[in-house]
């Protein structure tokens, strides 16, 4: 009998939804067949089954969360162990070793093999523990080297937020620190070091409302903004720039990424120029360390481009964008764009991003303000192109103008700064080959 958990996949993923169950209890599953669609605030996660066998247990239904750790199914394998020698849910997951020894008495197995979930190993453990005997070495183990009583996920949660669980409080059975006292300690600091004040939504008078619950993905979103919002002082540059030239390059080129089946927009043109100025000043491919007061330059340049889907924002990014040609950078941005759309993207894909890019003109607006991603310290905002009456040597002519907006992390980049990234952006976009050249 197996006891299949929801594992952790990485980037702070704690919990997730059952978006939808492709067997029932009592139906033959196959080892790598998607068995459940799980929704978390990144990704659809779709949880293959590790082995073959019958589902006798689904650890939540439809619509219910489940957090890492918990039993996401119970397949009976053949092998005859009882369902109920190992108590599923909280039995192996309350291990209270140190963070070093956690993985003691568990083996790792490949994705795709026996345990495996969505991204990477999965760890599987094949103790059955005695639960007077683990108490007593717990509590013992807590008196003798002051080590706070936590299951892993508590313990994972803890230090993803910064938090000491030895200075913990816990409100569980045998002090035992819960979710919620690391959620508390959250709260508790968040009032002290931003001072945002807490309010209650008021009573909505006339007519009548309807409420829905955001999705995951939305959460996700709230909380990205709002983190942006109350940690970085942020500053909008906007400027329009003559790309005429930029127009008929890009229709020069046509038939040629046509060739490679891949459709030449705009955006991977834009991407070449942001790496190249970026080169030029790197202060724009950094993150700042407000702990430490660092600046932390990256020598890699990994392109973020918000995408538009159904649920909501995506940001997937090119990797290595700098080492890529422009129709590699064309054709590896349409494969995010649809991942992302079809809810198909890899966490990986969403993954350190330096640098991003908004495109609100693909919908005819003009200009605006993006939100930096953080920890991100800009993000450029690009608007629609339209033809414009404009003055040069003392002629009107009609141009193609972009206009551009570029939003800076006013810590550690000033306004003269922004300022020289828009030259540089103008100069690489008004004259394409040096996109080319460079």
């Amino acid at each position: 009998m197996i006891n299949f958990k929801f594992a952790d996949i990485g980037e702070g993923i704690h919990e997730g939804v059952i978006l939808k169950w492709n067997y029932k209890v009592g139906d033959q599953v196959e080892e790598g067949e998607t068995m459940v669609v799980i929704e978390t605030d990144k990704v659809n996660a779709e949880i293959p089954a590790p082995e073959d066998g019958v589902l006798k247990k689904r650890g939540a239904e439809e619509g219910e969360t489940i957090h890492v750790g918990e039993v996401l199914a119970v397949i009976d394998d053949g092998s005859g162990a009882d369902e109920d020698s190992e108590e599923p849910e909280e039995k192996a997951a309350e291990t209270d070793e140190d963070d070093d020894d956690e993985d003691d008495g568990k083996k790792t197995e490949p994705a795709g093999e026996s345990g495996a979930s969505v991204v990477g190993s999965v760890e599987v453990s094949d103790e059955v523990m005695e639960a007077s005997d683990e108490h007593t070495k717990q509590q013992a183990k807590k008196e003798t080297a002051g080590k706070a009583l936590a299951t892993p996920f508590v313990r994972k949660l803890a230090k993803d937020k910064g938090i000491d669980i030895n200075q913990v409080s816990g409100s569980g059975p045998q002090g035992r620190v819960m979710k919620k006292d690391i959620e508390a300690q959250t709260s508790g600091a968040a009032k002290t070091t931003t001072e945002r004040p807490s309010y209650s939504m008021p009573k909505i008078k006339g007519g009548g409302t309807r409420r829905e619950k955001i999705s995951k993905l939305r959460e996700s979103i709230v909380k990205a903004m709002d983190r942006s919002n109350t940690l970085i002082p942020a500053t909008t540059v906007m400027d329009e720039f003559d790309v005429t030239e930029l127009v008929k390059f890009r229709q020069s080129q046509k038939s040629r990424a046509e060739e490679a089946d891949v459709k030449l927009t705009y955006l991977p043109l834009i991407m070449k120029a942001v790496i190249l100025a970026m080169k030029e000043y790197p202060v724009f491919n950094a993150s700042y360390d407000h702990e430490n007061k660092e600046i932390i330059y990256k020598d890699f340049y990994n392109i973020g481009i918000a995408v538009d889907t159904p649920d909501g924002l995506i940001v997937p990014n090119v990797k290595d964008a700098d080492r890529k040609s422009i129709i590699e950078l064309a054709k590896e941005t349409q494969e995010l764009a649809q991942a992302a759309r079809d809810r198909k993207i890899q966490l990986d894909d969403l993954k350190d991003t330096t640098f991003s890019i908004t495109n609100y003109g693909a919908f005819g607006a003009k200009l605006g303000t993006p939100v930096i991603n953080h920890p991100e310290v800009a993000i450029l905002g690009m608007g629609a192109i339209t033809k414009k009456p404009v003055v040069i040597d003392d002629e009107i002519e009609v141009r193609d103008m972009f206009p551009v907006s570029l939003t800076v992390d006013h810590r550690i980049i000033d306004g003269g700064d922004a300022g020289r990234f828009m030259v540089k952006l103008r100069e690489y976009l008004s004259d394409p080959m040096l996109l080319l050249l460079s």
